[in-house]
């Protein structure tokens, strides 16, 4: 792996965690104003600025250089847990997620520099992985300021569900 490919990791990395994000906001849709999906949504914008900014990295210093790392060669590195969505989550629970999942992306980066011996590649995996460690606290900060209305799973309303 060479520099390109670490940015080209890092890129994809917050690509597929915005993807996930995107299809949990969609999966849920809005039903009221800070709810579990305005938190994906919300979620998602911040990795796709961070990976646009990556991205705008990679091309100053490589150009249009096709990539050798592609999405197959990652998964859920930062992207929330497929399985973890539930219809009823609340915003708590959705900041819970997107919480273990900054988490996630931390310990990458934080383990990945044990095996990483390029100087250049070690430096932006430790500017990612404390990145993600602001990201964490941030995100730990919110869930600390969510007023109890967050806290509420938001309930089935029998029109919602469909017919068996």
């Amino acid at each position: 792996m060479d520099l390109m490919d670490a940015l080209d990791l890092a890129v994809l990395t917050e690509f597929e965690a915005y993807k996930r994000y995107e299809m949990f906001t969609n999966q849920l849709g809005h039903r009221f104003p800070g709810d579990a999906a305005a938190v994906f949504a919300t979620m998602g914008e911040n990795e796709a600025k961070h990976g646009q900014a990556l991205e705008k990295r990679r091309k100053a210093r490589f150009g249009d250089t096709p990539r050798r790392v592609t999405l197959a060669d990652l998964y859920d590195v930062e992207a929330p847990e497929q399985g973890a969505l539930r219809d009823t989550m609340s915003a708590e629970q959705a900041y819970a997620l997107a919480l273990s999942s900054e988490q996630k992306a931390h310990d990458f980066y934080d383990q990945a520099l044990e095996y990483v011996t390029d100087p250049e590649i070690r430096t932006l995996f430790a500017e990612l992985r404390d990145e993600e460690k602001e990201h964490v606290q941030l995100v730990k900060d919110i869930i600390a300021g969510l007023p109890v209305s967050a806290r509420v799973e938001h309930e089935h309303d029998e029109d919602e569900l469909p017919a068996l």
